[in-house]
């Protein structure tokens, strides 16, 4: 059986197919979920089993990973299936709550530090959740230099509320689900970390309405 997630309707969307192929737990899709509810963009979910991919998912998209948003207007298709240029995508049609900045240069900066996130920090998050997948006895150096991007987090959060300023924005959606899933590999050390400012910015946004809405747990799609 099909789901099908209304989230809200931008008329410039109604001609539209748009569905999203994504899987609950993933960080990417995470992010990529947070960007379509903020822009009010209403659109077919499809939950999936990794194990049990759909062809249609992998026709579009043969690297077969998550998230992948697939677009029909009319006799026009496009595929994308970066998570951060979904959300660059859903942001540039709708954005009411201004995750993008109308300044380049601060746009640029939040370009860098997801970056960073996504090439340094998660080979850390990586090899420090999963020592063996990679051949490693001795996760500890990954998670010491995870640390040390936290920290950089953490300093940024001690002078303002979100990571860039007073609102959030579109690096503190794209950054929170890895730190997120960094701080359940081992939640008592984790605690233990002097990181105040990091720690209250992650529980704000593990608590608010957009997390929770977009953490509902679906059917699988093709399913029953």
């Amino acid at each position: 059986m099909k789901t099908h997630d209304t989230i809200f309707s931008c008329k410039e969307f109604l001609m539209m197919q748009i569905v999203l192929y994504s899987f609950r737990r993933c960080p990417y899709a995470m992010r990529a979920r947070m960007a379509l509810r903020v822009s009010q963009i209403d659109y077919e979910h499809r939950e999936i089993e990794l194990k049990a991919k759909p062809s249609h998912l992998l026709d579009i998209s043969p690297k077969g990973t998550v998230p992948v948003i697939w677009i029909r207007d009319g006799e026009q298709e496009e595929v994308i299936d970066q998570s951060l240029e979904i959300m660059k995508w859903s942001l540039k049609r709708s954005d009411p709550e201004m995750w993008l900045s109308k300044d380049p240069q601060l746009n640029d900066a939040m370009m860098g530090l997801i970056e960073q996130n996504d090439q340094t920090f998660k080979f850390n998050l990586d090899r420090y959740k999963y020592p063996h997948r990679f051949g490693l006895d001795d996760p500890l150096p990954f998670r010491a230099a995870g640390e040390l991007f936290l920290q950089e987090l953490n300093s940024k959060l001690l002078v303002n509320r979100f990571l860039f300023g007073s609102r959030l924005s579109i690096a503190d959606a794209a950054l929170m689900p890895f730190v997120r899933q960094f701080s359940r590999v081992e939640p008592q050390w984790f605690e233990g970390l002097e990181l105040a400012a990091l720690k209250s910015w992650l529980e704000g946004l593990e608590g608010s309405d957009l997390f929770v809405s977009i953490m509902a747990r679906h059917e699988l799609w093709g399913k029953g």
